[in-house]
């Protein structure tokens, strides 16, 4: 089956999906397999170190875990003699054979700044402003990962960053065939305005949030990347993967790489290495004069992988023109250059308008009469895409030149030619396979302790239905692995729901690869000491990276105060407990209800829920709170069987929530 199912990964055009439907299969199928009797690859690790060098989760300005053992780790010459000193405390080691070593102090209480000093016979490293405090793995693809600085009220959020307690290491993305041990780099930078801006939005307004509650510092290690599957972030043993599979899967990797390549090369020629368009700072590229007629036409908006350019990253450049009255050039105008992924820097007639380094950021730039003339207006758009998708793209309406209040949409068609690639095998199609991101930004960590984990993922793993529904088990193996494999079986696990996104239904959903994922993350509430965030009120029908995640980072600040710390507050929103027909309705008990189920929307109908009968064709159904129950019911189905709630892509018009603020979780009652 193995062979075969890889086989068929190497056919046909559409080469990404095909790779990320089989290493679901693969993935899948192994979860079902115990992992006992699975052992991982050889790890693997810095050649053996002439000089002494710290694991690079070490730095000045880290938060250690309060209340457990500190190991430090490193390199330096093999059978080096190397001490280390925290604060008062010393402790020696010899390097074994591979220059490998490990010194571990006892625990220490909540507090700091502490030093740490670690020697070898030649060497010697000092790290300073060290406290201890709680730890905190915040983890998942972009929305995890999403920084303060392209978030709602950046700009204030960036100013008000004023606690030095708080602490963040960025993970660099990267991956490896095999476990390593050590990170490709990183650093703890503080809670201020000068770095606030590039910690995870989320992960920073929760350590915020709990902050108020928990007075100790608070340590978020971002190990992020957006696009990311959830099987990359897990172990081999916990995929059930033995080695004849692993090597089928990176067999198929490489040569889907290879494939890549050989696509692009017969498209393009040489594939560019330098940027042609821009020369010691010069724009040629955007020159209005410049004869671009034997430049390719490309559909904007559109990333270009969906366009003939799959497996593409580097430098793009894009041309349009507009033509302009000689009053309205004189007015000046306004551009919108809809969303670029990931930078641009845009011009007109040869002069910079704007540029923007955010993949989610919409570009309308203020364009002066300086830069302006009567008759044709040329524009060029650098476009610099370091992973995953890249290009002008998002909604139609968003790519305009506005006169006054006008708003005019472009009619000439726009130009491209690529001015430099980078294979994706730097990229992002990587973070798609099984284990290969765990191995390099994971497994270098797991001797760091820890409180728990943060999650943020999902998105990637909803493409289908069937995609959806498998990640009920992959979901629960990942925490259940990440658990065991970081030797803290009961650390918290707390994590995101999907938010809602995409156009509402006019009509119940019969199918929604969303809703599935959404019920199941639910799912894994069954293990213990796990919490979820619910935000199917905050999300956005048209982006799926929305802005507003200070209301995020709060309610996984709550979930953390019930499950971690303990406290005895409302942390959920209503969530089913039962259900039972009463008079041709559906009766539906909440856990959960807080103060009290509410109506969360301002208008008198409570939205969201659906019922059926036993034809399974579900309509929207009245819904009305008695006490912690809410009675549903149409006239449509006479002898309901079935209800659901907020079960969609973006169900939008869903309201029950409780007084304490916090929505009800989406549920179905039936499993068509």
């Amino acid at each position: 089956m193995w062979r075969s199912v890889t086989n068929s990964l190497l056919s046909g055009i559409d080469m990404r999906l095909r790779t990320s439907l089989v290493l679901l299969l693969l993935a899948t199928n192994a979860v079902s397999r115990t992992a006992s009797s699975q052992t991982e690859r050889k790890v693997s690790g810095p050649d053996a170190p002439t000089t002494l060098r710290l694991a690079r989760i070490f730095s000045s300005g880290m938060v250690l875990q309060r209340q457990t053992a500190i190991p430090v780790w490193g390199w330096s010459a093999p059978g080096a003699a190397v001490s280390a000193m925290l604060d008062q405390r010393t402790r020696s080691t010899t390097a074994d054979r591979t220059g490998a070593w490990t010194i571990t102090f006892p625990p220490l209480p909540a507090g700091g700044p502490h030093a740490l000093t670690v020697r070898s016979a030649r060497d010697s490293v000092v790290l300073r402003d060290l406290l201890v405090g709680d730890v905190w793995i915040a983890s998942g693809q972009s929305n995890m990962e999403f920084t303060v600085s392209q978030g709602k009220n950046a700009a204030a959020e960036i100013a008000a960053a004023t606690d030095p307690r708080i602490r963040h290491f960025k993970v660099p993305t990267s991956y490896a065939e095999a476990p390593e041990r050590d990170l490709a780099g990183g650093s703890w930078t503080s809670a201020d305005p000068a770095h606030v801006g590039a910690f995870s939005a989320v992960a920073y307004f929760f350590a915020r949030d709990l902050r108020k509650s928990v007075d100790v510092p608070i340590g978020i290690v971002n190990t992020t990347w957006g696009g990311s599957r959830i099987e990359t972030w897990m172990s081999r043993p916990s995929l059930g993967m033995d080695d004849a599979k692993w090597n089928e899967i990176w067999t198929a990797e490489q040569l889907y790489q290879k494939k890549l390549g050989e696509t692009l090369r017969a498209k393009l020629g040489d594939l560019p290495t330098a940027d042609a368009g821009l020369v010691a700072g010069r724009a040629v590229w955007a020159d209005s004069s410049l004869d671009d007629a034997s430049w390719a036409t490309i559909k904007v908006p559109s990333l270009w992988e969906a366009v003939g350019y799959a497996g593409m990253d580097g430098i793009v450049w894009y041309r349009t023109s507009f033509t302009l009255s000689a009053e309205e050039a004189a007015r000046g105008v306004t551009l919108g250059l809809g969303m670029i992924d990931d930078a641009d820097i845009s011009w007109v007639n040869g002069v910079e308008v704007g540029r923007t380094n955010s993949y989610n950021a919409p570009r309308n730039y203020s364009v002066p009469a300086s830069a302006l003339r009567p008759g044709r207006n040329v524009i060029a758009v650098r476009v610099d895409d370091t992973g995953g998708g890249g290009g002008i793209y998002g909604d139609s309406s968003a790519l305009f030149v506005k006169i006054g209040d006008a708003r005019r949409a472009f009619t000439a068609p726009w130009k491209l030619r690529v001015g430099l690639v980078k294979l994706e095998s730097d990229g992002q199609h990587v973070n798609k396979v099984p284990t290969i991101v765990y191995n390099k930004m994971v497994h270098p960590i797991l001797s760091f302790p820890i409180k728990g984990f943060l999650w943020y993922q999902g998105e990637s793993n909803a493409d289908r239905v069937e995609d959806a529904a498998a990640y009920a088990p992959l979901f629960k193996a990942m925490i259940t692995s990440w658990r065991r494999e970081w030797g803290v079986r009961d650390a918290p696990f707390l994590w995101v729901q999907l938010a809602n996104f995409m156009a509402p239904d006019s009509q119940p959903a019969a199918r929604s690869a969303w809703a599935v994922l959404r019920d199941a993350q639910t799912a894994a509430l069954t293990l213990p000491r796990t919490g979820q965030a619910v935000i199917i009120d905050v999300g956005d029908e048209h982006d799926i990276h929305p802005t507003n995640k200070q209301d995020v980072g709060a309610r996984l600040a709550l979930a953390a105060r019930a499950v971690a710390y303990g406290q005895r507050l409302v942390h959920a929103g209503p969530t089913h407990r039962s259900h039972s027909v009463r008079d041709r309705a559906m009766v539906v008990q909440f856990d959960h209800a807080g103060g009290g189920l509410v109506n969360r929307a301002a208008a008198a109908r409570l939205g969201g829920f659906a019922i059926a009968g036993a034809d399974r064709k579900f309509v929207w159904a009245d819904a009305r709170i008695e006490g912690n129950a809410v009675v549903v019911s149409s006239s449509q189905v006479p002898t309901p069987v079935a209800v659901r709630y907020a079960w969609g892509n973006n169900p939008n018009t869903a309201s029950l929530g409780n007084r304490d603020g916090l929505p009800a979780v989406p549920f179905r009652t039936d499993a068509w």
